[in-house]
């Protein structure tokens, strides 16, 4: 049994489907990519239980095979190969493989493939098909601020909230939250699901701009669909906290300024904050916003001073710098509002101009001054 393929497509292939491979697997063959061949497709499936990505690769075979093969020596193989066609020989009554390539030949062993999980199937799922470069987008604008905490199981998701024609992600720790909504999604789904950290990785690291993912979902799993790819991923069954509730509404002092000036201001003022609770002081007054931050321990201390547009009540507010930095490295606009109303009540940070159909709140909470 044998067949051939392009070195650089599979190695390419491998190299995304590896990032569900965890080291430290439950079962040996997890560490494994199951090859299945019908024809001439391969379908590759990698999985770690909760998260399962399978992709379509053209080959050419002599007949039907299953095996499954080693993932780190072969990513290692492929990788240090140049383009060429390889080709595998499997004996289908040990699964031994041999591979040839233009350099020479390989052994290596492979494992049954009876004893690889089986996939989720895609029953009775309800279908949604979102432009991958939104979907990349609000990934990157979420995922950053989940928990690592795994007391709060619900925490290290991010929560999707489908609603009719708008989708609305939501993630938070507790000391952050982000929500990024859009529209222009046809469906006439309305539901909440708690997608894990670890899958909406490995799907943005899968997709491309230019991709249609058809996205759907079950009571368990969702699943991800698009260009000869599926990403299946378990849901986090857990309640997801009312972030609204802590959103406030009435933010009456307002803070413009660049955005990028003002990441650089918090990054330099940040070097010398205390290093526990890496709290930058706001001091705020009509046309002038003056930064500091000091570590007591090291005497150490610094203060910038940033001309920006203000309006409201002069007030002194402590910020997390390290989480104000991680949230503006996210948004790409020019210019951002950080809206206020007390010193021990959570900020609101948004771009000054919201994109046509979108809209991205984050919400950061202050850091109280001590005395």
């Amino acid at each position: 049994m044998k067949f051939t393929i392009s070195s650089s497509e599979l190695s390419r292939t491998l190299s995304i489907a590896n990032g569900v491979i965890g080291t430290n697997a439950v079962l040996p063959i997890l560490e494994d990519f199951l090859f299945d061949i019908k024809g001439e497709s391969l379908v590759l499936t990698a999985t770690n239980l909760e998260n399962t990505i399978t992709t379509t690769l053209p080959v050419k075979a002599d007949e039907d095979l299953k095996v499954a093969i080693p993932a780190k020596i072969l990513m290692e193989t492929m990788k240090s190969l140049p383009e060429q066609p390889v080709t595998f020989q499997v004996n289908p009554d040990n699964f031994a493989i041999e591979l040839t390539t233009a350099f020479g030949k390989y052994k290596m062993a492979g494992d049954n493939p009876e004893e690889f999980p089986e996939t989720s199937s895609q029953e009775n799922a309800e279908v949604i098909s979102v432009p991958g470069k939104t979907l990349d987008k609000a990934i990157s604008k979420t995922v950053f601020a989940t928990s690592n905490d795994e007391l709060r199981l619900a925490m290290m998701g991010v929560l999707l909230q489908i609603d009719f024609n708008s989708l609305t992600f939501v993630a938070t720790d507790a000391h952050k939250l982000v929500k990024y909504t859009f529209g222009g999604v046809n469906t006439d789904q309305n539901a909440s699901l708690i997608l894990p950290k670890k899958g909406l990785g490995l799907l943005k690291a899968s997709i491309s701009p230019s991709d249609t993912v058809e996205m759907a979902f079950d009571k368990k799993n969702v699943f991800f669909s698009f260009d000869q790819t599926t990403i299946v991923c378990r849901l986090i069954d857990a309640k997801y906290p009312d972030y609204n509730a802590v959103i406030p509404l009435e933010n009456p002092n307002v803070l413009r300024l660049p955005r990028t000036d003002f990441m650089n201001s918090l990054k330099r003022i940040n070097i010398f904050a205390n290093k526990t609770t890496n709290q930058a002081i706001l001091n705020l007054s009509e046309g002038s916003l003056t930064l500091s931050s000091q570590d007591l321990d090291f005497s150490n201390e610094a203060t910038e001073q940033m001309s920006c547009e203000y309006s409201g009540d002069t007030i002194s507010i402590g910020f997390n710098a390290k989480f104000l930095s991680e949230m503006l490295n996210v948004m790409d606009n020019k210019e951002i509002e950080l809206h206020m109303s007390t010193p021990n009540r959570a900020g609101i940070l948004v771009p000054s101009e919201q994109e046509e159909g979108e809209e991205l709140i984050m919400l950061v909470m202050p850091v109280m001054t001590s005395h």
